[in-house]
């Protein structure tokens, strides 16, 4: 399925003060979305950056947002880092052009594209203050968000708070960063929104900006893979190695000790072994001075279904 990502960065304002780190987020992470961790293409990535080619005006914004939806299927990931206000309205991305009064694009725009769009699946991931706003439309309730099926959000704070700016980056996409190169990748390599959004939240304390994260979806569709903890053909041999979830069996002590020596089919079960138990999807506990008793962990018996019933 094709995937297409537009990314906007904006340290450069005419009216309000300039930012150091925007430009830093967006090429940072247009250079992991590009890629999968081993190389083979993930998102078809746009970079707008302000100071760059183009001023990024209300009108030229706009004009790409319509031009990420348009007609296309697929997933759609959109990042933005740079200046964000709130008004009686709603929240607002500040464009390169924007101005007290008139600041850039409603946050809300954004989402209404989102959701009137053909994608199958969508990413808003805001980097700016006030970014909570997005998904929460001023005609609604308060604490109600209008998200259809399909569309995450991801902000960097709440709706009444800032975001800030350290090293280089924004705080949140640093976190974001770290998240998408393999800090919040499951065992199978695979990092989803949800993910990002645990491993961000985590690390940001209650004095902390808070951040946000709103999604209306049926699955957990990665958004990037990273190596995994355990290759998928070593865990579709769990339901080989243990006749039910909770079976057992026994291993040799002397295994790890002479593993050089042992026979080639010995020394590879033995290291898939080690693999599982590394990865905490299996324990190996003394059971008598001769052997030792493999057991399946809680998550490693959830992968044995898996892998039982052909999901992986």
């Amino acid at each position: 399925m094709p995937r297409r990502a537009l990314l906007v960065g904006l340290n450069r304002y005419d009216d309000l003060p300039d930012l150091e780190g925007c430009v830093n987020d967006a090429r940072a992470m247009q250079e992991l979305l590009a890629r999968q961790y081993d190389g083979y293409r993930n998102y078809h990535c746009q970079i707008l950056t302000s100071p760059g080619k183009h001023k990024i005006t209300r009108k030229f914004l706009r004009a790409k947002w319509v031009e990420l939806f348009d007609s296309f299927d697929g997933d759609v990931l959109f990042y933005f880092s740079g200046h964000g206000t709130p008004t009686k309205v709603g929240g607002y991305l500040v464009t390169e052009d924007g101005e007290r009064g008139d600041p850039g694009l409603a946050m809300n725009d954004l989402l209404t594209l989102a959701n009137n769009s053909e994608a199958r699946r969508v990413v808003l991931i805001l980097d700016c203050c006030f970014s909570g706003h997005l998904g929460n439309p001023p005609n609604l309730p308060q604490r109600e968000a209008q998200i259809r099926e399909g569309v995450t959000v991801l902000a960097a704070s709440r709706a009444t708070q800032s975001a800030a700016e350290a090293g280089g980056h924004g705080v949140f996409t640093r976190l974001l960063l770290e998240a998408l190169n393999g800090g919040a990748a499951d065992i199978r390599g695979r990092v989803t929104a949800a993910s990002i959004y645990a491993y961000v939240e985590q690390a940001l304390g209650p004095w902390d900006q808070r951040p946000v994260y709103k999604s209306n979806a049926d699955r957990l569709s990665p958004i990037r893979r990273c190596e995994p903890s355990v290759p998928d053909d070593v865990l579709r041999k769990l339901p080989q190695m243990f006749e039910k979830p909770e079976s057992a069996f026994r291993v040799d002590p002397s295994f790890e000790r002479n593993e050089a020596s042992a026979k080639p089919e010995d020394a590879e079960r033995f290291a898939e072994i080690k693999l599982l138990r590394n990865a905490r999807l299996l324990t190996i506990e003394a059971a008598d001075a001769e052997s030792r008793a493999v057991h399946l962990t809680p998550l490693g018996q959830l992968y044995w279904r898996l892998a039982l019933q052909e999901n992986i």
